[in-house]
């Protein structure tokens, strides 16, 4: 779903959109509207008959090099250390015309040290769409434990993100997600917004637009599984990548292994306007959040109960739709404020709810009229929403989404929608209904995945999470009655293995990935 400015460095906020400055590694976080008649490519090339068009980039030889780019790339550097090595592997950029145009796909490898127990290749996807992952196995073998000595990891930086092909739209910004503002001409604005962020793609990555989608990113990893020289893969997918998950086991049935999807999307609410729906959880956790600055008013001075937390966000609200906030060089108004707040809640930690707090207690103080210099969380999200850092993540994100289902094209349903939901909720309705590119976007060249009705999976999700709510992980487990649902309860978390920290979540993933067999019934986990 649409998140702030990616992956920062001290914890990890796997993304369905608004991609928030926050993570251990450099991972990322996702977005139903009905697709319209669609012309069909084959599912998979298994379907073209007679020799194999995809021989080539199954059979190619990867070259494994260094994963270090530079004396400034961290992420390179954590690889090194950690032993892994890189490879591009080269992938066609239009599945159906195979002999054509190529791009190629960045990973990293940790191999297996227990080669006599050795279970296979392990593949992650952090999230997003739009978020690399190509960095993330270190600290997935560090939650791994044990078990991660029979699994050779492997980051995939998907088609057109992080070190793989890229694809830049040029845009002011890293994200294309805004709230629609109090009226009609705060709306307006953002409609105008969105059009342009979609002419500038059509105008700077038109050839690969129809290209960037999650069913080519699942051929892709099919291409990646080959030239690996395996028959089957395991696989770890969060938030987003749990669609992916969800995509490449129905496209290629019989070649995974053991699957664990953590913060789980409903196939079916998937597409340009993921977000709808998940006002609830937000609310939840930004009352959450306000009870946490509620006890520590001392040192936030944002109230001394959760009301007055709850306030003094909805006085920063109203103040930024009089006149733009000034937080050094930006300017703070109706149609980012609440992405900061939206970008402020996925982790339920104490780092991540001080970070916030800290920036709430910027905006507050820019409200009343002084100076501020925005912490170092804000002035990331503020970077990531107001300059064109991160054009490359929003771009591959939007079109994506934008390339997996069709948009309604009408302004007025958005509108609409807005209305409605303003009424409920003021600030977050007027972004999980708000226009996005998609509506300006050319039709999807193929029709949504229809997911298959049964997988042994184990599915992994927090009561709380505000990105992939708790409805979408209890409607996938109904979907597929051989898999099981581990449910951490009372925890307003998005990203649970490995990342939240709690230890009958990681055992009874651990065990999964040890011997294979998914536990007699669903687990149920207490939060810290």
């Amino acid at each position: 779903m649409p998140d702030g400015r990616g992956e920062f460095r001290h914890r990890r906020d796997t993304h369905v959109l608004p991609r928030s400055p926050a993570a251990p590694g450099r991972a990322a976080l996702a977005l139903t509207a009905a697709a319209l008649a669609l012309t069909v490519l084959p599912a998979t090339a298994e379907a073209v008959p007679g020799p194999d068009p995809l021989a080539r980039y199954q059979q190619q030889r990867l070259t494994w090099k260094s994963c270090v780019l530079g004396p400034q790339d961290t992420t390179g550097k954590e690889l090194e250390q950690s032993g892994a090595r890189c490879a591009d592997v080269t992938v066609p950029l239009d599945y159906s015309d195979p002999g054509g145009r190529t791009i190629t796909v960045a990973i990293s490898r940790i191999r297996a040290t227990d080669t006599d127990r050795r279970v296979g290749p392990l593949l992650l996807n952090g999230g997003g769409p739009g978020g690399p992952s190509l960095g993330d196995p270190p600290w997935v073998r560090k939650a791994m434990k044990d078990v991660a000595a029979r699994y050779d990891v492997v980051g995939v930086d998907p088609r057109f993100i992080g070190r793989s092909t890229p694809l830049d739209c040029r845009w002011p910004t890293g994200s294309a997600w805004r709230g629609a503002g109090a009226d009609r001409a705060g709306f307006d604005r953002t409609t105008a917004f969105a059009k342009d962020l979609a002419a500038r793609c059509r105008a700077n990555a038109g050839d690969a637009l129809p290209h960037a989608t999650t069913r080519n990113t699942a051929r892709d990893m099919d291409v990646v599984r080959a030239a690996l020289g395996e028959r089957r893969i395991s696989y770890l997918g969060y938030s987003y990548g749990s669609y992916l998950g969800e995509v490449y086991t129905t496209m290629f049935p019989g070649r995974t292994d053991r699957v664990v999807l953590d913060g789980v999307i409903d196939p079916d609410r998937y597409g340009p306007r993921l977000l709808r729906g998940v006002e609830r959880a937000n609310r939840h956790a930004l009352e959450g959040w306000a009870s946490w600055a509620a006890a520590r008013e001392a040192t936030y001075r944002l109230g001394g109960t959760r009301g007055e937390v709850l306030a003094a966000v909805d006085r920063v609200r109203k103040a930024s739709a009089r006149t733009p906030l000034r937080l050094g060089d930006h300017r703070l108004g109706e149609h980012v404020m609440p992405m900061v707040v939206f970008n402020g809640l996925s982790q339920h930690n104490d780092a991540a709810y001080g970070d916030f707090a800290q920036g709430m207690r910027d905006m507050l103080r820019a409200s009343e009229g002084q100076r501020v210099t925005p912490s170092p969380w804000l002035a990331g999200v503020l970077e990531f929403m107001l300059t064109g850092t991160d054009s490359p993540y929003g771009s591959a994100q939007t079109a994506i989404l934008c390339g997996d289902g069709a948009a309604p094209r009408n302004p007025e349903v958005y509108w609409r929608d807005v209305q409605r939901g303003r009424a409920q909720d003021p600030l977050f309705a007027p972004v999980t209904h708000n226009i996005n590119p998609c509506a300006f976007w050319d039709r999807p060249r193929e029709r949504p995945t229809t997911i298959r009705d049964d997988l042994p999976a184990l599915l992994v999700n927090a009561t709380g999470d505000p990105r992939t709510d708790q409805d979408g992980a209890r409607t996938v487990r109904g979907m597929w009655p051989s898999s099981r649902l581990v449910t951490l309860n009372g925890a307003d978390q998005h990203a649970v293995y490995g990342v939240y920290g709690a230890p009958c979540v990681d055992d009874t993933v651990n065990a999964y990935l040890a011997t294979g067999r998914l536990p007699a019934k669903d687990v149920d986990c207490a939060a810290r």
